[in-house]
């Protein structure tokens, strides 16, 4: 049976992460359907055509309004054509899975909320809260309500845009943790953009043994606990160690896309 071809959108512009590990190892339950090519996108000015059946597009450092008239020009060209080709009536769908910076990106492009810096980083575990939507999503309809998610972002998307989202066909599915007495918006946490595509500010691809060993790096811990408190390094740490929490969101979100994915293309692929 011939493979389903893999794209991934390198978002990291090559700095030291862990994303780009994690979404491999997701990706090699995966070795005997699929086979994937890699696109550093913002170092190189990569971007893929509309020869691959999946893309997944990586979280990465830095403001989603950074580009340099050329890689980001590219990746919304990009962008824009998998959107277009999967309007037309008879062209197999293309899936795409935005993650963290590029979600912020495919918000910004696509106009459905504003993409605004935060007033400090978020960084660590944290609930987010399923939406109406978000509770009939079969990507979270394994995942309790609220979910945690791991969350390391200085930019958040706010304010919806609930025009164009109804234009489009999109929805938003959660929203980050319920913060009573902070008087700011809550951020746009997950939307689906249409039946094929799908988006997190969080990282889903986040597995809690790298995590762990990331963290627990006594110069990384040290760095932490003087940003953030100890309180919240050890919530954290405590958070990776329990399996209702990160190693279910793990489990589930982008296994899950990949799998649905997978599965939709088979079968066009039949019809044809």
């Amino acid at each position: 049976m011939e493979k389903i071809r893999l794209a991934i959108l390198d978002m990291y512009n090559n700095e030291p992460n862990q994303g780009m590990r994690a979404i491999r190892q997701i990706i090699e339950h995966f070795e005997a359907d699929v086979e994937w090519e890699l696109f550093n996108v913002r170092a190189n000015a990569a971007a893929p055509g509309l020869d691959f059946d999946i893309y997944i597009s990586t979280g990465g450092p830095g403001s989603p309004y950074d580009g340099d008239g050329y890689w980001d020009v590219k990746y919304f060209n990009w962008m824009e054509r998998v959107w277009n080709w999967n309007l037309i009536p008879g062209n197999p769908k293309k899936h795409v899975f935005f993650i963290c910076h590029s979600f912020q990106m495919a918000c910004i492009h696509f106009q459905v909320a504003t993409v605004t810096r935060r007033r400090s980083r978020s960084f660590g575990t944290f609930p987010v809260h399923k939406t109406d939507a978000g509770i009939s999503e079969p990507l979270f309809s394994a995942l309790p309500n609220p979910f945690f998610v791991a969350d390391f972002r200085d930019w958040q998307a706010i304010e919806p845009n609930l025009d164009r989202l109804d234009e489009m066909g999109a929805e938003i599915l959660c929203l980050e943790k319920i913060r009573p007495h902070v008087p700011l918006e809550r951020a746009v946490m997950a939307i689906r953009f249409s039946d094929e595509i799908f988006g997190t500010q969080f990282h889903p691809e986040a597995d809690p043994e790298g995590m762990l060993v990331h963290f627990m790096d006594p110069e990384r811990s040290r760095v932490i606990i003087e940003e953030h408190s100890e309180a919240k390094y050890l919530e954290m740490i405590e958070h990776l160690q329990d399996s209702d929490k990160i190693a279910l969101t793990h489990d589930i979100i982008l296994p899950l896309f990949l799998s649905r994915a997978i599965r939709a293309v088979r079968q066009e692929a039949v019809l044809v």
